[in-house]
């Protein structure tokens, strides 16, 4: 279950392992909503605040920075597919690129900050958005690197990991 391997990068953690990735790919909700991601999400959040809580019960917290989160978000209302579509069920939710929520906890995030807002439906951010430039940026700042000095050379022309584009989100920062 996504719990056990929440204990086992807990473990990890503790044995000085420098990253680990918990990837869990039930999530791409468009059918069966109803009975799919409310299971889902006890999994998931039941997993999630332990791991927190024992990073920090064991002095781990503050030098671990966590982040949960997916490539997109998923749209406020029920979508409703072509009739033949979906399995014929029409109660799952579409993928949203306006709007979702990425959190960060410990290894130098400020805990209980919210930044930026969605509009009334939650549809939409309308309120200081956050670019993935500018939230690649504040996790490489988060690590202790500059995403300004990482660059590469490739056909010619230097790249940097967060494009020419990227700042630092000092709202969130410690």
């Amino acid at each position: 279950s996504f719990a056990n391997n929440c204990l086992l990068a807990r473990r990890l953690v503790e044995r000085g392992v420098r990253m680990v990735q918990l990837y869990d790919a039930d999530w791409d909700h468009h059918g069966d909503l109803g009975t799919r991601l409310p299971r889902k999400c006890l999994d998931v959040d039941r997993g999630m605040a332990a791991l927190v809580k024992d990073l920090k019960q064991r002095g781990l917290l503050e030098d671990t920075l966590v982040i949960w989160g997916g490539e997109f978000g998923r749209t406020p209302v029920v979508e409703l597919p072509t009739a033949g579509a979906n399995q014929g069920k029409i109660n799952g939710r579409d993928h949203n690129h306006y709007g979702f929520t990425t959190w960060l906890a410990g290894g130098g995030v400020k805990g209980g900050h919210v930044h930026s807002e969605t509009d009334d439906f939650g549809f939409a951010a309308v309120k200081d958005k956050v670019h993935v430039h500018d939230l690649h940026a504040t996790m490489l700042h988060l690590l202790g690197f500059d995403h300004e000095k990482l660059t590469y050379r490739y056909s010619g022309r230097d790249f940097r990991l967060t494009d020419v584009h990227g700042k630092v989100i000092e709202e969130i920062l410690a």
